[in-house]
This record gives structure tokens, sequence and C-alpha cells, in this order.
């Protein structure tokens, strides 16, 4: 989280903190997918500018933005912290940083634990950005046949997996495409479990074990990351043995 903030820093135009509170508060926005209550990565990012002395009505403000899970929502959301003049936007999922790009050109746009921002549309290229956004990227999509490695040495001659992906997140949707090529070099059937609302989950883990899958893999995505105790919950209570990423700003 430091590097993110060194970041955020770096971005922000003609803007020095030291003098912030002298000149004017910094105001930075946040884009989330999860709601406000149940995010970490709000709280989380909050503490760390703190430590580093940026302290809330002091020399920064902070304007929070949740979509409570509701991807349409998004767009709206960036709208409103374009026209709010932030001076840069944070914004911790792909869709969200998708909605802050096309919602303006000109404020700086920082994303947080992307998969492949190329893919996604967000940046030109690695190594050249272009615009207004940057940001951090995991390698969620090249490491997608590394889990379902992990699953088939972990669960006794498994030979059908289901894999939990949103089709409505760019990040989910890449790696249920990067997971097929490595799911056949292990001889592995995949079952598309695709759930795109809160309140489809326990129909999908239904069907996923009517199926008669093993095991369950879970893609990156911002509304996994919110909703992981219930997913954990519907796991136990299938008995599918489970892989999925611990933690998540979102």
């Amino acid at each position: 989280m430091k590097a993110v903030l060194l970041l955020i820093l770096c971005v922000l135009p003609n803007i020095h903190f030291a003098e912030a509170q002298q000149a004017k508060l910094v105001k930075i926005g946040w884009l989330g997918v999860a709601p406000i209550v149940s995010s970490t990565g709000i709280e989380f990012f909050r503490r760390e500018l703190r430590d580093l002395g940026y302290i809330e009505g002091k020399n920064i403000t902070i304007e929070v933005r949740s979509a409570d899970n509701k991807l349409d929502r998004l767009s709206i959301l960036a709208d409103e912290l374009a026209r709010s003049k932030v001076d840069v936007l944070v914004v911790p999922s792909t869709p969200g940083a998708l909605a802050a790009k096309n919602a303006t050109r000109t404020i700086p746009i920082v994303f947080l634990g992307s998969g492949d921002p190329v893919a996604a549309g967000l940046v030109n290229s690695l190594a050249r950005p272009g615009g207004n956004i940057t940001g951090f990227t995991t390698t969620g999509s090249v490491l997608a046949g590394k889990r379902l490695e992990l699953l088939k040495e972990t669960v006794p001659n498994l030979s059908r997996i289901a894999v939990l992906w949103d089709s409505h997140d760019p990040t989910a949707a890449q790696q249920w495409k990067e997971s097929q090529l490595p799911a056949r070099e292990l001889g592995l059937q995949l079952y598309s479990m695709e759930v795109s609302k809160a309140d489809k989950y326990e129909e999908g883990f239904k069907e996923a074990t009517k199926t008669y899958n093993a095991a369950l893999a879970v893609t990156h995505s911002a509304r996994f990351a919110s909703n992981r105790q219930r997913i954990a919950e519907l796991a136990a209570k299938n008995r599918l043995p489970t892989i999925l990423r611990s933690r998540r700003l979102c």
C-alpha cells in the first residue's frame, strides 16, 4: 500500500501535501464496489495515509463512493466524483477503473489490483500506459493454471472443477478464459459457474454439485471479494474444496 500512496503523490499535479493545509485540502476520490460497511480496503487506505501524516480534515479529504456490489452503478458514481473535482481517483477494481476512465480524461486515476490492464482496455501498454490512468496490476490470469494445479494436487482423483466467475467483470472473465488451456493440459474438465448477482450464489452451488464437480476455483472479482464469507459458507455446505484469493481491496 505504501507504493500505492507514493504513486498517488506522483500523479497529483502541482500539489504538495506538506503545503496542503495552507493552500487547500487535497481531495481524493475512492470508488469501490463493496458496501462501505464491509470494505476493509478504504479503512486500510485511511490508516496508511494517517501513518504518513495525511489526516482527513487537516491536509486531505476523501470522497468515498460505493456501488454496493451493483456494477451498473459504477458509471454514475464515477461521473459524480469527477464532477466533484477530486484531485485524484483511486479505484480498487477493474470495472470501477473502466467507469472512471470513461468519466474523465483529465483527473489522474490510480487503479489497484487489476488483472491485465491492457486486455481490459485500461491502458495502451504496461510500459506506456498513456492518458490519465496508471496503477498496479496482479498476475491473476497468469496464475489461473497454477490454482487448478494446486487443487488437483490437493484433491485425490480430481477430474471436474467448477470455476466461479462473473461475466460483468473483465478480470474474472479473463481468468475464466485463461483457465481453459491449463485445464486441458492437466486433464481437468471445467464447469462454468457464471454468477453475476449475489442472490444467485446458492443456485450456482446447487448446479455445480449436481453436475459432479469435486472442487471450486474462484476467480478474482470485486463482487466475489466482498462476498467471501458467503462463498466460503456455501463451499463448506456443499463440501467443495475451494481455492480463492484471501484478500482484496475493493
